[in-house]
């Protein structure tokens, strides 16, 4: 085990999974039959709902009488090299849910089952094509769309009329209500915004026309440096010192709470964020139901009004490749790719991986700037390599850097060179 871990710091996820005999590899289809079993599926952080979770366990366990299904919460944070490890081991879990911008590292490298049988019983062409297209390797399916989700704005309604501001109309005017509400407010952050957060940094590259990196043929070029990013960068910047009181080492885990605890004033999260915020004041992850009234929503606004570009951020999911009990884990998916299981998701904020499932997510705001957001959404390069990117903590570095006041350009530059060499290794 310890080896593995070892492969994918010097390797990276491709090469430490054909290390492991993963790559290209399959489980025999006859280990786990139509007999009896206890599945594993490994579901990551809070997002899924307890609802659907419990629909998942009933109904598997109703249609498969003496088997047993075990769902094993992981947390994001070191995700790829832990799957890295278990899926190239002996003990894998059958299910497993891996972020959209992980997927292609794990399909190209053979960590996952051909799905491209059942696609259909799936949900064929009404599943996400997005998702599909980061979920398929070779013109072959092999992780299936889970749920999707564009960052909204969420906001405190009283501190933002207090300080006689508008829900924003721009980014500029964005980021200058947060340096506002920040100096009009000691101690509260105008926007959250710590320090490893990248996926919040993206819209502001994308929106002053930047990119995260390039291909040319075979060649990726990682783009951090270029003029249009580094204005970026620099509004990014602004915030994190002029805006947020965040930890300018910390991470965007659980953003509900600094929220509740009344020390935010705006929170640029997913949308599902708002089931964690509502949640009961006695639940496991805690949230403040009682400022339901006093909680706003919006889509992150654009250079030039309109919905910014933000990253589209969600999962796939899919059958380890050495799963002891293949027939048994497939049938735990289609479980949650069934209309049934994809409402849930969609009643409490998650966009289904079904396009015809669309509108379980309501009309309310929330919906209304889902919508708004999705339109715009974009994806992380579409390397099998970027995962390792992800993982190599490069990018949190560099953030972090950045939010403690360091030389944007200079940092930006040594990013480009520490993901050419991963993308291009």
């Amino acid at each position: 085990m310890r080896k593995t871990t070892l492969a994918v710091t010097a390797l990276g996820v491709t090469a430490a999974l054909a290390l492991a005999g993963c790559a290209g590899g399959s489980s025999d289809d006859s280990a786990g039959g139509d007999g009896t079993a206890d599945l594993r599926v490994w579901l990551n952080g809070t997002d899924t709902p307890q609802e659907a979770r419990d629909y998942l366990v009933s109904t598997f366990e109703k249609d498969h009488p003496g088997s047993t299904l075990t769902i094993e919460e992981q947390a994001w944070t070191g995700l790829v090299d832990k799957l890295t490890t278990n899926l190239s081991g002996s003990d894998s879990p059958d299910v497993v849910e891996v972020g959209n911008t992980q997927a292609a590292a794990f399909t190209s490298a053979g960590a996952f089952l051909d799905l491209s049988d059942v696609q259909e019983e799936l949900g064929g062409d009404d599943l996400l094509p997005g998702f599909v297209e980061a979920g398929s390797y070779d013109g072959k399916l092999y992780a299936a769309p889970y749920y999707s989700g564009a960052r909204l704005v969420f906001y405190k309604k009283d501190l933002l009329a207090n300080a006689g501001l508008t829900v924003p109309t721009t980014l500029d005017e964005y980021v200058s209500n947060g340096v506002a509400l920040a100096a009009a407010n000691p101690g509260v952050s105008g926007i959250y915004f710590p320090g490893q957060d990248w996926y919040n940094a993206l819209p502001y590259i994308w929106e002053n026309g930047g990119e995260i990196a390039t291909q040319d043929g075979d060649t990726w070029t990682s783009s951090f440096s270029s003029p249009e990013s580094i204005a970026g960068l620099k509004q990014v910047q602004e915030v994190m010192t002029k805006a947020s009181v965040a930890p300018k080492d910390g991470n965007e885990t659980d953003p509900q709470v600094p929220f509740c605890e009344g020390v935010v004033a705006n929170l640029s999260a997913p949308s599902w964020v708002k089931g964690s915020i509502l949640a009961p004041a006695d639940a496991d992850a805690p949230g403040c139901p009682d400022q339901e009234a006093n909680l706003g929503v919006y889509a992150l606004p654009g250079m030039d009004g309109g919905a910014a570009h933000v990253f589209a951020g969600g999962s796939n999911i899919a059958v380890a490749a050495k799963s002891a009990h293949p027939e048994l884990a497939t049938d735990a998916l289609e479980i949650m790719l069934s209309d049934e299981y994809q409402s849930i998701l969609g009643e409490n904020g998650l966009v289904p991986a079904k396009i015809s499932l669309a509108s379980t997510l309501g009309t309310d705001e929330v919906a209304t700037a889902i919508a708004e957001a999705a339109a715009n959404a974009k994806l992380t390069p579409a390397s099998p390599k970027w995962a390792d990117v992800e993982a190599s903590g490069a990018l949190q570095d560099f953030f972090v850097s950045i939010a403690q006041g360091g030389d944007v350009e200079q940092l930006a530059k040594a990013l480009d060179e520490k993901i050419d060499g991963i993308l291009n290794s």
